[in-house]
């Protein structure tokens, strides 16, 4: 059985906060690399004619390398209370609910000929996987943000506290 925190254990927990390392939030960045990579196999592996030989896979291969590098980056800034770092989070994990309309939704819609035959671009299987790992992506991306933004907040009046008690 947990006991309620005391107002002593809240200032113990917040004090901490400035000699201890936001893992938490870098780990869920961590998460969200890995689904995105999870990602990024499952679309390109396929080999179905020549429906992915374009511009708009060449243009989704360097956006996904600028992806992970922020989101890397940023998983780095944000173990050291970074707030600013919070809204480049935001903006990756909504681009990861933006890529599940481009390639996967376009895709599973699509036909193509192979051997002279018509067949589906992207099978029901495979679209379900690539938006849940874009979703699952997403999902660790926005909740380290909103976690960081949250700590970053409750850390930097926590320091401004102990500035006043001083003075």
């Amino acid at each position: 059985m947990s006991r309620a925190k005391t107002p002593e254990d809240q200032y113990i927990q917040r004090d901490r906060m400035r000699f201890i390392k936001n893992s938490a939030c870098a780990n869920l960045c961590y998460l969200g690399l890995l689904f995105d990579v999870f990602y990024f196999v499952t679309i390109y592996r396929q080999d179905v004619g020549s429906y992915y030989y374009n511009i708009q896979i060449g243009a989704s291969v360097v956006y996904n390398l600028v992806f992970l590098l922020a989101v890397f980056l940023s998983s780095e800034a944000v173990k050291n209370y970074k707030r600013n770092y919070s809204i480049v989070l935001i903006v990756a994990g909504v681009m990861q609910i933006v890529r599940m309309f481009v390639i996967p939704a376009r895709a599973h819609g699509a036909q193509t000929l192979v051997n002279g035959e018509e067949v589906a671009v992207m099978s029901d299987g495979t679209f379900t996987k690539a938006v849940v790992y874009l979703g699952i992506s997403a999902a660790a991306i926005l909740f380290a943000a909103v976690l960081n933004y949250i700590r970053c907040t409750q850390l930097e009046a926590h320091v401004k506290s102990l500035e006043a008690n001083k003075a």
